[in-house]
Parts: C-alpha cells; structure tokens; sequence
C-alpha cells in the first residue's frame, strides 16, 4: 500500500467516524482533491478490496480495509500527540509531521514511541 492509498482510508475511517456516511465527493473536500483524482484512488481502493462502494455511492471500509486504518490512524495519533508533548510542537506542526512519518517509520521504532507514550 502505497501513502496516498493509506490517506484515503484514513480518511475514510474519520470522515465515517465523524459524519456516519462517506462519499467521494466527501473525501474530495476533506483533502483538496479533484473529484475525478479520488474517483481514480477510490476504483483501486475498491479493486484491492479495501472498500465497498454501495449503488447510492457510499463508501465502507471492509474488516481489512478497516484494520489497515486503524492501524494508520492510531500511529497518526500516537506521532501528534508524541510530537506535541515530547518535542514542544504546536499542534497544527505536529499534526502535519505525523501525516508524513506516519507511512515511513518502521514498526520497531512506532512501537517505542507507543510504549514510550504509555
């Protein structure tokens, strides 16, 4: 999976947490993208099996559709939280870093952190 398949699902796992029901046109203005780029993200997605997209147009996430956003979210999550407590970032710096590092850190050094957190 590549970053931006990873941005998608996560957002697709706030966006369902925060409004219930997702649409492309949805992910579109939660991340600035045209409608015919998520549409293009969304058919991959789809044809991967990481969602489902219903004849009304909205988006689920499957049972690994959704462990995969899980398991960015928390680390997006764990990153801001350690960024602002642990090196004195401001919130809205943090939040941006932690989208990039999230999909490059290694599982050994996420765990640290996480236990670190803890």
């Amino acid at each position: 999976m590549y970053e931006s398949g990873e941005n998608y699902l996560e957002t697709i796992l706030v966006l369902s947490k925060r409004k219930g029901n997702v649409r492309s046109i949805d992910i579109a203005r939660e991340l600035g993208f045209s409608k015919p780029s998520v549409s293009r993200a969304v058919g991959i997605l789809k044809d991967e099996k990481y969602i489902v997209v219903d004849d009304m147009g909205f988006i689920t996430l499957t049972e690994h559709g959704c462990i995969l956003a899980n398991k960015i979210y928390e680390r997006h999550q764990t990153l801001t939280a350690f960024l602002i407590k642990v090196a004195g970032v401001s919130s809205e710096i943090a939040e941006e870093d932690a989208c990039k590092i999230e999909h490059i850190i290694s599982e050994e050094t996420f765990l640290g952190i996480k236990k670190f957190m803890k």
